[in-house]
């Protein structure tokens, strides 16, 4: 059932291997007792330096077994050059080891500087980069500027061009008022024009307007009817049809007086 297969899926199975207890003879040293720190996942399997430590450990314990008793002096002195042989072996691996470690730190810390270099390289090409794009926005600012001061000058020189012996000119007066930015539409007041001083000139003065006597006669002379007006009330809405349903704009406003009172 679904409840089954949830309860033992693969993802729930046990994945390490089953380890059984066991009891050791007395006066018995199994070989596998030796790899009881080498655990699943830690160890297990084995590789290539597993089988290096396993091949040690059986070396060794050969050695041991190859060791002369301490009954003689004789004995006693092999079997001191012999464990001095062995320290000396053992010293040379632990150094050999100590240099491979070493060798795979170095390389670790190569691949780390060598990582840390590249994304300090990429870090300054984009520095880099986001200068020159701000120097290349400043030039083409630069140069636009320079380009509208540029169009500008020649059009005051094709200006002055135009009139470069000072001869005297005909006064246009078509051409004037054909043309809205003139003298006529819009003159400079550094030529002495001022508008704001004659601005009364453009006030409306009418007798009819300014003076209590021509309002009396510009009402006399208005016809009777512009004077009264005439309001008509509207019609009330007719919210009731022929065959007296209430509509539904009749029935809101009934709600909204009831509501209101």
């Amino acid at each position: 059932t679904l409840g089954t297969q949830t309860d033992y899926r693969d993802g729930e199975a046990q994945t390490d291997p089953y380890s059984p207890e066991y009891i050791v003879r007395s006066g018995s040293v199994p070989e596998i007792l030796t790899l009881a720190t080498l655990t699943w996942g830690r160890g297990l399997p084995a590789g290539q330096a597993e089988m290096e430590i396993i091949d040690r450990i059986r070396e060794k314990r050969a050695w041991e077994a190859a060791l002369p008793r301490m009954d003689s002096p004789s004995n006693i002195a092999k079997r001191l050059k012999m464990v001095e042989a062995m320290e000396r072996k053992e010293w040379a691996y632990r150094e050999e080891e100590i240099d491979k470690l070493q060798k795979a730190q170095m390389e670790v810390f190569k691949k780390l500087l060598r990582k840390q270099e590249e994304d300090q390289n990429e870090l300054d090409a984009m520095r880099l980069y986001n200068h020159w794009q701000n120097h290349q926005k400043a030039k083409e600012e630069k140069i636009r500027k320079i380009q509208q001061e540029c169009a500008l000058m020649l059009r005051k020189l094709i200006a002055k061009r135009k009139n470069c012996m000072g001869k005297l000119e005909r006064q246009d007066i078509i051409k004037e008022y054909n043309d809205f930015s003139s003298q006529t539409y819009a003159p400079l007041s550094r030529i002495g024009f001022f508008p704001d001083n004659n601005s009364d000139y453009y006030a409306v003065k009418n007798f009819y307007l300014n003076t209590f006597a021509g309002l009396c006669e510009l009402e006399k002379s208005v016809q009777h009817s512009v004077s009264q007006l005439k309001i008509k009330a509207p019609k009330p809405k007719c919210t009731i049809t022929k065959t007296g349903y209430i509509k539904r704009l009749g029935r809101l406003d009934a709600v909204l007086a009831q509501v209101h009172q």
